[in-house]
């Protein structure tokens, strides 16, 4: 991937300023790519320039400022140390920039924490115009997705074991929810596969085996990719 692409920019949000990562046109409709648990890591690099690829311009909010977790039990702290309405905050403030600088509409995307953090954006964020969730729910006191207010599309792995937040029950349970928005909406589920099913580079797909996620993947990524390009189409037009 052209990780030269990606420029780093700076975006001020109250009194605090912070790192963000923009790829695409300038004029092209805007998507804000929110990371993984790991940080803005190759992966979540990887996923904006392949959506820059796809006719949009991708940014990625740094929400850990820097950080960025070498293992699980790293990211893990990372993300338990996570400020979470502060991250929405960050979003607000990407979708914010977009809007200021050539995107006319904007969607929101992330995976894993992200996912969650999409969740929350459809309901808590104002000036978005579509959401696109990868395995992940928002906690409940921070949003609750029956009040989401943008067309949702959600995408879960059928064997994902994380309790709560990914597994088939947590997307049962949003379907339901997201049902009950009157929103626009699909949840996607995908036989055979398990968590970060998205990751599809050799060093992602290295790090999720060392995980112990030894399914075959790439055909369920490569039809999530066509149903999010899709989705993002029919609500980012101009």
């Amino acid at each position: 991937m052209a990780t030269s692409d990606l420029k780093k920019i700076q975006i001020q949000r109250e009194d605090i300023t912070f790192d963000a990562y923009v790829v695409g046109k300038d004029n092209a409709p805007g998507i804000v790519v929110i990371q993984e648990w790991w940080g803005v890591d190759f992966e979540i690099k990887n996923h904006a320039f392949k959506i820059s690829q796809l006719g949009y311009k991708a940014l990625i909010p740094d929400l850990y400022r820097g950080k960025v977790g070498l293992d699980a039990a790293e990211a893990q702290h990372l993300m338990d140390g996570l400020d979470w309405p502060g991250a929405v905050k960050d979003i607000q403030a990407s979708v914010n920039w977009l809007k200021a600088n050539g995107s006319q509409k904007v969607g929101v995307t992330g995976y894993c924490m992200g996912g969650a953090l999409t969740i929350a954006s459809s309901v808590l964020i104002s000036g978005i115009d579509a959401g696109v969730a990868f395995y992940g729910v928002p906690p409940p006191q921070l949003a609750d997705p029956a009040e989401a207010k943008v067309p949702i599309q959600a995408h879960f792995g059928e064997l994902d074991n994380i309790v709560g937040f990914s597994d088939i029950k947590a997307a049962k349970a949003l379907e339901e929810k997201l049902k009950a928005s009157g929103t626009p909406y699909e949840v996607h589920v995908y036989p055979g596969v398990t968590h970060a099913f998205m990751n599809t580079s050799p060093e992602g797909n290295a790090r999720r085996k060392g995980m112990g996620m030894i399914d075959d993947n790439e055909a369920a990524a490569d039809l999530a990719w066509s149903r999010f390009q899709s989705w993002m189409n029919r609500y980012l037009s101009a």
